[in-house]
């Protein structure tokens, strides 16, 4: 690391509701912080962030910044890495574009993104932006596996304050669609390489072979899996669902991620916008590439594209009156599900239609039935029984369920699907190969021009550490524990290899089971039912969709995850739930000046934080902060001091002028350390004497339309004033 002086403690710089937050609240825990002499500095893994580091050769020397994320890449592989980090922008291609040009609007002089690139400087700027999308921060940053779990705190306040949670059928038509052929899940080939080796993916057909890629090195150990959907099978299942939609006389509704599945799920989300639209495609299609309509980019930019052409308007009309009704994003706008690529993301739209009963908004802004379409069978099973468990059993009772915590298997880019640069769309027909450094072929595929070939890979480390892992947590908690595995599964298969030998030789092999998914989610829904609890042992995917679908049913949210990441060279990073970066929030904060985004995340992360530094740097008041935010966060919950979602109640800065208050009062109140007891007594007392002007203060702040200077790129000074609105707060914190 090049700097002389390491931070203690970095807190990222991240976007929309998470980064108004941190305008209200980093000022507090840096003051805080300094008692203990920690310092809290922070690293922009923002979109703007990362497009700004990513482009300094066209930026005056005041717009530059450091690329934050390549130095956070290198930290997070010492023993000092200390990372709070908050939820960041995984970037579809409109959220991008939608970025650079705000940044352009303010003055930087940043190239267009160039859909179609011709020539080989629009290629290498297309090669840059592409480097800037989909999950491109967590890859770099998780070097080590998940440990995500409700916190005691939170489970216990779900359980005696129980969400609303909607009411099953057993007559209900919800269901879940996915491919029976021709999909990732039934093309998968996986193998665990004996020793070294660097690969090359190329392309044979009729006139020769073309490399897609080559230097793809994997150590000795490493599970290497290659796939493929067919583009032919993709197009006949989605036109048959949507005509047996429209049969059932319920909602059609995509559920993918097209953020972290970078490559591949966009390409799947325009096959849908296409055959959706396929009559109008069939006609205008020429018309349509002529006005630079991408169908990858969704529904809302091919209608901003054709907008001026009236018989392709009447056109698509005419095919929206003949298909079945949409689920809607936001039907009082008219959002439907395949107007934005990132709008309708799998771990959180299943979820949520799974806790209403199995119900979605349709255009007439009343709730249905939906089918539900997962194109690839991976991980569509896990929904599909949890569906079919509550139309048997009922909805599931947060005051008295169990709890499913998550190990997950991600370091070093475990299981990375479509978050890295091998996934392709084959151009045309022939075979694509990985040949190994020696000649061997790995891997082959027979494929057409259209289908979707990528592969992915695990580390043999990190494999192992993901084991030991779950092997520590079950001897912590006693609970049942499953590693969600299939056997029928190729990359499954080669894990269990692994897995079992491990369990074997540290003699706890009969604690532990082995499912394929679908078996282990009802196993799962069984045993927190009975209110009982489990852990579940998955892999990267998995674990992504996991650790929403089950906090979502317990906790009505997934942000309020405990969510702690043990990196491998021995530093921590502690991730503040898994609840996205809430664009509506952010909406609703410019309209009202309310900010309804919960911070419990970033509490239960901070302490974490301060009581891991404790331990890896010996300082004894860095523990005594972190057991007093443990205190403060309790204190949130025991008074119930999250925001409320309606303007003119208590928002985000109300709760953290509690969680300010609570801490203060929990560190005056201890007996470890006399001396943070005597400096932050007078704390405790101002903010407790000036509860009526600070709270007075931040309500007469709401109700009006307010400017931070910019969505993505918002002005510093201008949030800070829109977010620190109490000058009786801002007195006592500095």
């Amino acid at each position: 690391m090049a700097d002389a002086k390491q931070p203690d403690i970095v807190y990222t710089t991240v976007d929309e509701a998470p980064e108004r937050a941190s305008a209200s609240l980093l000022p507090i825990i840096r003051f805080f912080a300094d008692a203990a002499d920690v310092t809290v500095d922070t690293r922009d893994i923002s979109l703007a962030g990362r497009i700004i580091a990513t482009f300094p050769d066209v930026l005056t020397d005041d717009q530059k910044q450091s690329d934050d994320l390549a130095w956070l890449g290198e930290w997070v592989k010492t023993p000092e890495a200390n990372v709070i980090k908050l939820p960041n922008i995984s970037a579809s291609e409109p959220q991008l574009v939608a970025a650079v040009k705000e940044l352009q609007a303010q003055g930087y002089a940043l190239p267009d993104y160039p859909y179609e690139p011709s020539t080989d400087e629009e290629k290498a700027v297309r090669a840059r932006y592409d480097g800037i999308k989909g999950s491109a921060v967590n890859p770099v940053l998780r070097e080590g596996n998940s440990d995500r779990r409700a916190a005691a705190a939170v489970k216990n306040y779900a359980m005696a304050n129980p969400h609303r949670m909607g009411d099953w059928s057993k007559d209900s038509k919800t269901r879940v669609a996915s491919m029976s052929g021709g999909d990732f899940f039934s093309n998968e080939v996986s193998a665990t390489l004996d020793g070294a080796a660097t690969a090359k993916i190329v392309l044979e057909t009729a006139d020769g072979e073309t490399v897609l890629k080559e230097g793809v090195s994997y150590p000795a150990g490493t599970v290497v899996d290659a796939t493929f959907m067919s583009a032919k099978a993709l197009d006949a299942f989605l036109a048959e669902e949507i005509e047996k939609t429209k049969a059932e006389g319920v909602l059609f509704s995509l559920h993918m991620k097209a953020t972290m599945m970078k490559v591949s799920d966009p390409i799947i989300f325009g096959h849908a916008v296409k055959e959706w639209l396929k009559p109008v495609f069939d006609t205008y299609g020429d018309k349509m590439k002529e006005l630079g309509v991408n169908p990858n980019g969704g529904l809302g930019a091919l209608l901003d594209r054709v907008k001026d052409e009236p018989e392709i308007m009447a056109a698509i009309e005419d095919c929206r009156a003949a298909r079945p009704p949409m689920y809607m994003v936001n039907s009082d706008k008219g959002i439907t599900n395949l107007h934005v690529p990132s709008d309708v993301i799998i771990d959180a739209s299943m979820p949520a239609l799974i806790r209403a009963g199995g119900k979605g908004w349709g255009p007439d802004n009343k709730e249905h039935d939906a089918v539900c379409v997962i194109p690839d069978n991976s991980y569509a099973p896990v929904y599909d029984e949890s569906i079919e468990f509550f139309k048997a059993n009922g909805k599931l009772n947060p005051a008295t369920a169990g709890t499913v915590q998550n190990i997950g298997l991600m370091a070093q880019k475990a299981e990375e699907y479509g978050s890295h640069p091998t996934t392709f769309e084959i151009p045309e027909d022939g075979t694509v190969k990985m040949v190994l450094d020696d000649g061997t072929v790995l891997h082959s595929h027979k494929v057409e021009a259209g289908d979707i070939w990528r592969s992915a890979s695990a580390r043999k480390a990190p494999i192992e550490d993901w084991v030991n892992l779950a092997i520590d947590r079950q001897k912590a908690t006693g609970y049942r524990s499953i590693f969600w595995l299939d056997e029928t599964r190729a990359h499954d298969a080669q894990l269990i290899a692994m897995v079992k030998p491990i369990l074997e030789a540290k003699g706890v092999a009969d604690k532990f089971e082995i499912m394929a998914p679908r078996e282990a989610t009802r196993a799962s829904l069984e045993t927190i039912t009975k209110g009982e609890s489990t852990i579940a042992i998955t892999g990267n995917v998995l674990r992504d969709y996991l650790t929403d679908l089950f906090p979502i049913l317990e906790l009505a949210t997934s942000a309020k995850m405990l969510s702690i990441v043990k990196l491998m060279q021995g530093g921590g990073l502690f991730e503040t739930g898994a609840g996205g970066s809430a664009p509506k929030h952010v909406q609703q904060l410019d309209e009202e000046n309310h900010l309804r985004w919960d911070s419990l995340g970033e509490f239960c992360a901070l302490g974490e934080s301060f009581k891991f530094l404790a331990d890896a740097k010996d300082n004894a008041k860095a523990r005594v902060l972190g057991n007093a935010v443990d205190a403060a966060t309790q204190g949130i919950l025991d008074h119930d001091r999250s925001p409320s979602r309606k303007v003119g109640e208590p928002d985000n800065r109300d709760s953290h002028y509690w969680f300010a208050r609570y801490w203060a009062e929990a560190l005056a109140a201890q007996s470890d350390d006399a001396e943070l007891a005597e400096k932050f007594a007078p704390v405790a007392k101002a903010l407790a004497d000036g509860e009526a002007a600070i709270t007075g203060e931040l309500a007469a702040a709401q109700g009006k339309p307010v400017d931070t200077g910019g969505y993505y790129h918002p002005d510093a000074d201008k949030m800070s004033s829109v977010m620190r609105p109490s000058a009786t707060l801002n007195a006592i914190f500095g």
